[in-house]
């Protein structure tokens, strides 16, 4: 049987490779809207972070995400970001 390839995707926080499933997905709509996709299955326009709070202090510090999207990113997203990371620790 062959062995199947596992996605890699690029942190915007720390800058390193991992696999999909072990980021998280932030993605930005047809309507420019920006919500957090746990499943990694919503169209749009996607930036993965780290499941680590550095990765996001990284990120927010840059300004990666509004980078990402080219569109400024609310307050909201980045607390609901930091709610979905300390609560897996």
């Amino acid at each position: 049987m062959a062995i199947r390839k596992i996605p890699q995707r690029k942190c915007i926080g720390c800058n390193t490779s991992k696999d999909k499933k072990e980021l998280i997905r932030v993605v930005r709509n047809a309507e420019g809207e920006i919500s957090i996709d746990m499943t990694g299955k919503k169209p749009g326009r996607g930036a993965y972070i780290c499941n680590d709070i550095k990765c996001l202090k990284a990120a927010i510090k840059g300004k990666k995400l509004e980078k990402a999207f080219e569109t400024s990113i609310s307050a909201e997203i980045y607390a609901r970001l930091e709610q979905e990371i300390t609560a897996d620790e």
